[in-house]
């Protein structure tokens, strides 16, 4: 099982980007999966911020969970027919700039709000930058 992430870079702030995560080597559909995305900043414990939990197969969305640092700004989704998973991110902010990481596995884990990064599946990261 991989997966493998893309589109990361360098933005301004209040700029756009989206970030793809192409899924492979998986036995089951993506919609059988949740997927979550995570970011790590230089000295920075990895942070949860978002996840998409598993349709059991019927498509559709699953119930979307997000950090409230990105809530409003950033929206998970997944192409269950590509095997990709997306992170649209908005109105960026400084401090969104870190390592971009998506996760997968059968659940979600969200304690108080919180994306917990119990996850089997982990792609290698990508650098989000986000200048002043």
């Amino acid at each position: 099982e991989h997966l493998v992430e893309s589109g990361g870079g360098l933005v301004e702030s209040g700029g756009s980007l989206r970030l793809s995560c192409a899924a492979s080597g998986f036995p089951l559909p993506l919609d059988y999966y949740a997927i979550g995305w995570f970011r790590q900043a230089p000295g920075k414990e990895r942070e949860g911020i978002s996840c998409l939990s598993s349709s059991d197969g019927r498509g559709g969305l699953g119930t979307q969970n997000y950090a409230d640092s990105v809530k409003g700004r950033f929206t998970i989704s997944r192409d269950i027919a590509k095997n990709m998973v997306y992170l649209e991110m908005n109105n960026l902010k400084v401090e969104d700039t870190a390592k971009y990481y998506c996760a997968a596995d059968r659940s979600c884990t969200v304690i108080g709000g919180t994306v917990i990064p119990l996850f089997d599946y982990w792609g290698q990261g990508i650098q989000v930058t986000v200048s002043s």
